[in-house]
Formats: C-alpha cells, structure tokens, sequence
C-alpha cells in the first residue's frame, strides 16, 4: 500500500475556492468544445494505456504461479514435472508487449493532450487581449497593473497546466481505481476487503493532520507575499534608503517577516512531514495483514501464490490514484478559480461604441465644450462647463491640484465618457465619430513619460507608422533630442533597457516630444511636458513648441505660469470649473484667481 498524501510528502496547498465553481466550469468547457474529437481520442488512449499497465501484475503472477508449481514438482519428485520456460517465456513476452503498448499510449495520449491544452490556452490568451483593447480607461486607473498582468499570465498558465497534466491524470487514476479493484475481486474477496477496509483508516489518522497543515501553509503563502513585497519594494527604492540611512530598519523588517516565514513553514513542513512515516505504519500493517491472510489461503489451495503476489502490487497502486484524485480535487479548485478571475476580466464592461455618423479626417482644430457634466463617481468634478477655442490657438489651463485639468484632457480624448453635455470637434459631436478617427487628430506628452525597450528610432518613429529615417532624425531635432541621441554610443540604435534607466529623465521627455511632432497632429495635448527638464533644456523645448504648435490648436497643462504667458488663451480652473479665462495681461488686470497664483509663483522666487 503507498504512502497516501500530496507528492514529495508533503500537503498541498489549501485551494483558492471559486465564487461560482459550476458556472465557471461550464464556461471553460466551452473553451474545450472545438476540440471534443481530440479529448474523446485523449480519454480513449489514456483508458488503452490504464488497462494495459492494470493487466500486467496479473500476467506476472501467472509466470510466478508457473515457475513455483513447475520447480515445487520438481522436488516433489512428480512424474513429468518441470518448469516449462516456454509457458514463462509466453508469459513475459506478454508481458512485455503490454508495457510496450502502455508506454507508446501514455506517449500519444501526452502529446495530444499538450496539443488541446495549448490551443485552449491560446485562445484564452487571444480574447484577454482583445478584451484590454475594449476596456476603457477607468478599468485601468481602478486596478493595479500587477493584477491584470496576473489575470492574463499565472491564471492562465494555471488552466494550462491542469488541462495538460491533471485532466488525463484525473482519468488514468478513475480508471485505475476501477481496474484495480476489479481485479483484486477476481482474485480474492476476502482480501480486497482487507486492502479496503485500511482506506478509512488512513483517511481518519490524516484528515485532521491535512487540516492543521493547511492552516500553516496559507500562513507561509501569506508570509511569503509579505517578504516579497518587502524586497520588491526596498531594491526598486534602494536609493531613497541609502539616502535616507534606512538600511538597518529594512534589514530588521526583512529578519522580522522572513522569521514568521521561516515559522509558518517549518511547522507546515514538519506537520505534513508526519503524513508519509504514518501512512507508511499503516500500509506495513495491511502489507502484514494480507500476506499472513494470503499465506493462509494458499496453504488451503484456495488461491495461488502468483495470485499474492499480484493482489500485493495491485494493493500497492491501489492508494496511489486515490491520492492523485483527492489532489487533483485541490488542483482543480484552484484552476476554476483563476479560470473565474479570468472570465471577471473578460465579463468587464467596455467602452461603449456607438454608430458612427460623422467622419473627421484632419481636424482643423477647433474645439467647443457646451453644458459639460461629468463625474468619476456620483459627485461631479466638472459642471456645466463651456468653452471655445479657435484653430490654431493655444490654450492654457491652469489650476490648482484637483482642479480638474487632468479630467478635461481625458474628456477630449474620450478617455471617459461625459455625464452630460457635448464636446465639438470642428462642429462635429465626438461621440459620433469613432475613437481611432478621434485620437489620431491628438498628439499627447505626458509629465509621466511611456518609452518602450527598443531602440531610440523605433521609441520615436511609434508616433508615425513607416516614417522615415530623416523624418525620425527631423523630429528628434525640432525637440532638441538630436545632440544628445547622437553622444550616445549607438547613436539612433541606442537600445533603451527595460526600465529605460539608461538615459535621464529629461532626456525621456524629449524623446516623447520628438514623437509627438513626428505623429504632426493638428491638436496637441502637452501635460507638465517640460516638468522634467533642466532650465536650459525648457528654453529649447519652449522654442520647438512654439514652432510645433504653430498653426495647431494646443491645450497646455502648466503649474509654472511663467511657461504660459504667451497663450492664446489661459484658462484658470477650481473644482472643476473655468472661473476665469482671458490672456495673461487680462487675468492679471483682473487681479483674481489667477492674480493670486501668479504672485506667489514670483513671490516665491524671490524669496529663493
């Protein structure tokens, strides 16, 4: 009788348990649907392979029952009696051709069913990704980007894994069970009864070891979570606690996680531990139990002694798929509910697509907000709000934190959708033209900026599909990007890492302008685009703005006032509202809001 238990000894992992196991359920067999032929071959030789390996302790008992009756009348001096190699030879080939057969349907049933698994996995991976494509940006500003991440990767590499491994798993050890048992009943009654009789009684002296166990288990996972947090967050900071002095207080935060962890899974392991030398105890006894019994009934000639030899392999295996199937239990819990986050996911409201009746090729520029409403909850930040702006102007907005800058920036690109009101486009309704036609009339630089891990030229030639090299080469010189790319050793080939912590800040931000005036919108977006940039360099992105929004319509975000003086019209916000609007001269004379914010801008340069 095997150890029953998890592999390797020790218990598995307490299963995260789905909301909704059966609905879930029938929906990722849904996704098993288009490959049915190929499961029903996978379940047909996975069934071949079971039998053929549940046959051969029986065929080795009748060459062992042969051998002994053979060499037994032999020495019984019987007339005729002998061993006949021949029968024993039979036997084994027998033998070994069912082994052979079992092997090579283990083989097949493995790389069909890695087959099914993958293109199941496949499509998952095709519709999560389409799905991000559809999800409007509040989904992503309500939600780490570590969760989503994890939604599409490990939770889909765990349905993967089980349908590859578990599922023919969880088939070949029914059917062992079945087979086994079986042919434990052909052989003797009487013992099968034995073999089963000790299942209860190893399930009674574990369950309550399995319990206190998991306890421990999903405090380790949990432990486990804290320290990897802890040194995610202490190496990506690892500046900021040298600056600090803080490496003492993280070195006794990580001793203080990494002992509960080191407790949590000592006792788990220990625990778990107890399960196999327990197991072991009982198996011996049962072992002890059937070969007395058996002897017993092979003195009486009731069975014969090939038959105790294969009744005590078939009640070896017998334990083993039972404990497969309780694990595969767990396994599968775990499956369905990262199948379930996966379908959460997939379930996510999209961003809604309306009919499009107008058509906006190159926008001139001139955009109207008329009775704007709109809200990120039921309070709304921006009522009522009107504005006209002309092609070709520029447009400040200014505000303090929380004004609603941001907001009216993600309102013009239909990042969200208005509670009420309209927004024109050169007298056309955004909301009745399509996205894609909408977005691609705005050039947007953000104050946080978005390279990929590429090369210079292909971070700045994202901004336009099949630009050229000189145009590449034009834009990085419009935003004053040129000198530095070309003091790199690589130049324009220069392969920004993954974290892009090979080149500054600054210099980032002037490679995001770069692809802004290599897109050549006709509306230009720029949020705090030189907030990152030394004084000297501001001067020159200041200069190439002048010329890129030259004949463009541009909105600037800025809290340094001094960058703005020159707009064509600055308009102050609070609490989402436009409480001034004018040119820098008229808010001045105005003395108001914007009076106040600019005086103490100057004020406090003074002061420094």
């Amino acid at each position: 009788m095997s150890q029953m238990g998890p592999p390797h000894g020790g218990a598995s992992m307490p299963p995260q348990k789905a909301k909704d196991f059966k609905g879930t359920f029938r929906r990722l067999v849904s996704y098993l649907k288009p490959r049915r032929k190929k499961l029903a071959a996978v379940f047909l030789v996975a069934i071949l392979s079971t039998v053929f390996t549940i046959i051969g302790p029986k065929i080795m008992g009748m060459a062992i029952t042969e051998l002994f009756e053979g060499a037994y009348g032999q020495l019984q001096g019987a007339p005729g009696a002998g061993i006949d190699f021949g029968v024993i030879g039979q036997l084994l080939a027998l033998l070994a051709g069912l082994y052979v057969f079992s092997s090579l349907f283990s083989y097949i049933q493995q790389y069909m069913m890695s087959t099914v698994a993958q293109d199941t996995v496949y499509d998952l991976r095709q519709d999560v990704n389409k799905k991000l494509e559809k999800l409007p940006l509040k989904y992503f500003d309500g939600r780490a980007n570590g969760e989503t991440l994890s939604r599409m990767t490990n939770d889909i590499d765990t349905i993967g894994s089980t349908l590859q491994q578990s599922l023919t798993q969880f088939i070949t050890s029914i059917v062992t069970i079945i087979g086994i048992f079986v042919m434990m009943l052909t052989i003797s009654p009487l013992l099968t009864l034995i073999a089963v009789v000790t299942l209860p009684l190893s399930l009674f002296v574990i369950g309550p070891i399995l319990k206190k166990s998991q306890k421990y288990f999903a405090s380790q996972q949990k432990n486990l979570g804290h320290l990897n947090g802890h040194v995610e967050e202490m190496y990506t900071g690892h500046q900021v606690v040298k600056a600090f002095g803080h490496e003492a207080k993280s070195n006794e935060q990580f001793d203080a996680v990494n002992e509960e962890l080191y407790n949590a899974g000592r006792k788990a392991q220990f625990i778990s531990g107890i399960i196999m030398p327990m197991m072991t105890l009982i198996g011996n006894l049962s072992y002890v139990l059937i070969s007395i019994v058996g002897g017993i009934l092979v003195t009486q000639r009731a069975i014969s002694i090939g038959d105790i030899q294969a009744f005590i392999t078939y009640s070896k295996q017998f334990t083993q798929p039972i404990t497969q199937t309780a694990n595969i239990a767990n396994i599968v819990q775990s499956t369905i509910a990262a199948a379930e986050r996966v379908f959460e996911l997939l379930d996510e409201e999209e961003e809604v697509k309306k009919v499009t009746t107008s058509v906006l090729e190159r926008a001139k520029g001139a955009v109207a907000f008329r009775d704007v409403d709109f809200g990120y909850g039921n309070e709304l930040l921006i009522d009522n709000m009107n504005i006209d702006v002309l092609p070709g102007q520029t447009v400040a907005i200014v505000g303090p934190t929380g004004a609603g800058k941001t907001t009216l920036i993600n309102l013009l690109m239909r990042f969200y959708e208005l509670n009420a009101g309209r927004i024109l486009i050169d007298g056309l309704d955004s909301r009745d033209m399509s996205r894609h036609e909408l977005r691609q009339n705005f050039g947007m630089v953000l104050q946080d900026t978005w390279l990929f891990n590429g090369t210079i030229r292909d971070n700045i030639a994202y901004g336009k599909t099949g630009s050229t090299e000189e145009e590449v080469q034009a834009a990085a010189k419009a935003a004053h990007a040129d000198h530095f790319i070309r003091t790199l050793p690589d130049g324009y080939d220069t392969i920004l890492n993954q974290e892009v912590s090979n080149i500054s800040q600054g210099q980032k931000q002037l490679l995001t302008i770069a692809r802004a005036i290599l897109a050549d919108p006709p509306i230009m977006i720029l949020d705090e685009a030189t907030s990152s940039v030394d004084t000297r360099t501001e001067i020159f992105i200041q200069k190439a703005m002048s010329e890129l929004m030259d004949g463009r319509t541009s909105f600037v975000i800025a809290h340094r006032l001094s960058t703005i003086k020159d707009a064509d019209l600055i308009l102050v916000m609070d609490q989402g509202k436009v409480i001034e609007q004018g040119t820098h001269q008229q808010l001045l004379d105005k003395d108001g809001f914007y009076a106040d914010l600019y005086q103490s801008q100057f004020t406090a340069k003074l002061a420094v």
